[in-house]
């Protein structure tokens, strides 16, 4: 049997990326799957390739993840589980962060993770059914870094919001819990190395390469690595774990 047969599933910023792997993983677990994403086009081919649905989402608009979680619930029936994966990333000394990049980051990543979970913890509240909230944190959120304190401090903050929904929640069956990869090799790493070069002078590729090398496991990770511990957390196989965050890193943070 399939570990999510008969579930509904929405994931945010499932276009591509983490998002989609996540999206083939629970269909290939038995789960009907709506992907949302602020890039409507790009997430109706990606559903139209792998037979998942599609939904624009931005979640930095309350009015687009209110009325995206109403289609899910008419087109799939309702929600049993929720993937809040959405995110951004941005990088800059201390000294040059300006409010404007700050405000961007934690609209994306921090309340957009809450006001979603927000609205889909209603539905299943007045669903009555209980479900699995699961919010993509990060090893960044485990502890700073000299370039990246924005993104950082962002990460941190849906640990910590993971812990008090999980607890406040679980109440009403639902449980909130988090993944917090480690560095991930994907399209997103572009622009990641990028700011890199930009900041600490190496050659475009160059940050890539190190960061790779210095994972314990001997590589980067890949989407793929981390859709076990996605269906796991959405499966019945989780129902007593709480407020918890997992890394799946291949070895660079222990805790």
């Amino acid at each position: 049997m399939m570990r999510l047969d008969g579930k509904t599933a929405l994931i945010t910023g499932a276009a591509r990326g983490i998002g989609r792997a996540f999206a083939e993983a629970y269909l290939r677990e038995g789960a009907r799957v709506m992907i949302g994403d602020i890039d409507l086009d790009r997430a109706s081919a990606t559903a139209d390739e792998i037979g998942a649905r599609a939904v624009r989402l931005d979640v930095t608009d309350q009015d687009s993840i209110d009325a995206a979680v109403a289609e899910t619930v008419g087109a799939l029936g309702g929600i049993d589980i929720l993937i809040n994966n959405a995110a951004i990333f941005s990088a800059a000394p201390i000294v040059e962060i300006d409010r404007t990049d700050y405000g961007r980051v934690f609209d994306v990543n921090v309340a957009g993770t809450l006001f979603t979970l927000q609205a889909v913890a209603r539905h299943m509240i007045e669903r009555g059914k209980g479900g699995k909230i699961i919010n993509m944190a990060s090893q960044a959120g485990r502890r700073g870094e000299a370039l990246v304190a924005v993104y950082c401090a962002s990460k941190a903050a849906v640990i910590s919001l993971t812990q008090s929904a999980g607890l406040d929640l679980i109440r009403h069956g639902i449980n909130v819990n988090a993944i917090a990869p480690g560095v991930v090799d994907g399209e997103h790493w572009d622009g990641v190395d990028a700011f890199f070069a930009k900041y600490e002078g190496k050659a475009p590729g160059q940050k890539k390469r190190e960061v790779g090398a210095a994972v314990p496991y001997g590589r980067m990770g890949r989407a793929e690595d981390l859709t076990g511990m996605a269906v796991f957390l959405a499966s019945d196989e989780a129902d007593y774990i709480v407020a918890q965050t997992y890394n799946v890193d291949g070895g660079n943070w222990m805790s």
